[in-house]
């Protein structure tokens, strides 16, 4: 029989000092500290959650809504053992246009059928899902040992960083708006303490835009935030729905990204692990079931594909703070803001310079914790085959290098995250690696810092 002490953590109030203690997976803050810390979240993910969608022609107000019901439904599958919010996948951009065509304007005239494939993988996936849990994550994980999930998590970091460069290049004074949301991040990072550290991300955010505010609405540089369609939007309102249609072709070009989606959240959870110092290996079938369940939900009323966020583990990468409760809360802002055109608005006057800005920290953390999994598997760079599949794939992914395998467009993560498997069954198979688990449970409970954070 079901039994909900069982299927969630054990939860338990913290007590540390947050200028020198974590705040575990299953502890939790004051709820006025948490819905800071949730507000903050919301802010990572807000970007590339409505810029996806944006990309393939889906409507970002109803995408930004469904993740927010996402991230809920993921916290209470996966019953608060792991980490994560769920947002809007770059991982379909590449196969939905293909299918549909897409001209970059408007919502998209083929959605239908790009919503049809994206149902098909979310199905897919959540039977992986269903898989990994009646016969454990070993196997899977033995697949993608710590040389391959850290090369993975790094390419994420790095092939997102052009992209976001280039949002800024051409226009000088964005690109000095970008530099200043930079130091403004990393001054509340180093030069202040406690819980104020903790909101770097949105306190440097806030910081910014007032900058922004005063050099382009008061001196008249730059372009101006224009509030007008604040001003104008309505308090209250319903994103329109979809329909998916299905249509062979289209499906087969889309539903294998669930592959792509399996290595990249294993990469995710796997810098969760090395964050947190806790083993969420146990849990990984729940969350694969989870992510294919909503972006089968999602898919089904007009939805893009979701997966665990990497700006968000950025977030946790910087704060320090892991509470699965905190997600919920960012969970609730996003309905808020699919459901409130005018709170939507608001927060899309955000310039992209600023967006650009907290991009460029985020993902440079995320890039730094590939490397963490490296570390912490201690992986031996002396051997040829370790070195090698770590430095090809992360160029590969780095430059966008695609391969297209029978009209499917890996995309240059997806090509980065085949050869790193690849390889590493080629090269590393005659020694087959003896690098630690990234956090076995054995470190779990050693090491003293690890003891009071997970107990």
């Amino acid at each position: 029989m079901f039994k909900m002490d069982k299927w969630f953590v054990k939860w338990r109030p913290y007590t540390g000092d947050l200028e020198t203690t974590p705040v575990g997976i299953n502890e939790y803050l004051p709820m006025g500290k948490s819905v800071v810390l949730g507000a903050q979240h919301s802010f990572a993910m807000f970007g590339a959650t409505i810029l996806a969608p944006l990309l393939m022609g889906f409507d970002p107000s109803l995408t930004m809504l469904i993740t927010g019901i996402g991230t809920i439904l993921f916290f209470l599958i996966t019953g608060g053992h792991v980490p994560s919010y769920l947002g809007s996948s770059f991982a379909f951009i590449g196969a939905v246009v293909a299918v549909t065509g897409y001209s970059g304007t408007g919502i998209n005239p083929n959605i239908g059928i790009a919503l049809g494939g994206t149902l098909v993988c979310g199905v897919l996936y959540a039977l992986m899902g269903l898989l990994v849990m009646k016969t454990g994550a070993e196997w899977i994980e033995n697949l993608m040992p710590p040389v391959v999930t850290g090369s993975i998590v790094m390419i994420i970091g790095l092939h997102l960083a052009p992209v976001t460069i280039q949002s800024v290049i051409g226009n000088s004074f964005d690109s000095w708006m970008a530099l200043v949301t930079v130091l403004c991040i990393c001054a509340v990072a180093v030069f202040t303490r406690g819980m104020v550290r903790r909101l770097l991300l949105l306190i440097g955010l806030v910081a910014a835009y007032f900058v922004y505010f005063l050099l382009t609405n008061v001196m008249g540089m730059g372009t101006p935030i224009d509030f007008a369609p604040v001003a104008n939007a309505a308090w209250f309102g319903m994103p329109t729905l979809y329909s998916p249609v299905f249509e062979t072709s289209a499906i087969l070009v889309i539903a294998p990204v669930f592959i792509i989606l399996i290595a990249e959240n294993l990469g995710h959870f796997k810098a969760v692990e090395a964050m947190t110092g806790k083993s969420i290996s146990p849990y990984m079938g729940r969350a694969f079931f989870a992510d294919g369940l909503c972006t089968t939900l999602s898919a089904s009323v007009g939805g893009t594909g979701m997966t665990t966020y990497a700006e968000n583990i950025g977030v946790m990468a910087a704060t320090k703070i892991y509470s699965t409760v905190v997600f919920v809360i960012a969970g609730v802002f996003a309905i808020l803001l699919g459901l409130s055109p005018k709170f939507g608005t608001l927060v899309s006057t955000i310039p992209v310079a600023i967006l650009t800005g907290a991009s460029i920290v985020v993902f440079g953390l995320i890039t730094i914790a590939g490397a963490r999994i490296w570390m912490n598997a201690n992986i031996d760079f002396s051997k040829n085959g370790n070195m090698l599949v770590a430095a090809v794939p992360v160029i590969l992914g780095t430059g966008n290098y695609s391969l297209n395998i029978a009209g499917f467009d890996l995309g240059g993560i997806g090509t980065a995250t085949f050869l790193a498997i690849l390889m590493n069954l080629v090269f590393n198979s005659k020694n087959k690696q003896k690098e630690v688990s990234v956090t076995p449970e054995k470190e779990v409970v050693t090491p003293e810092p690890l003891m009071k954070l997970n107990t």
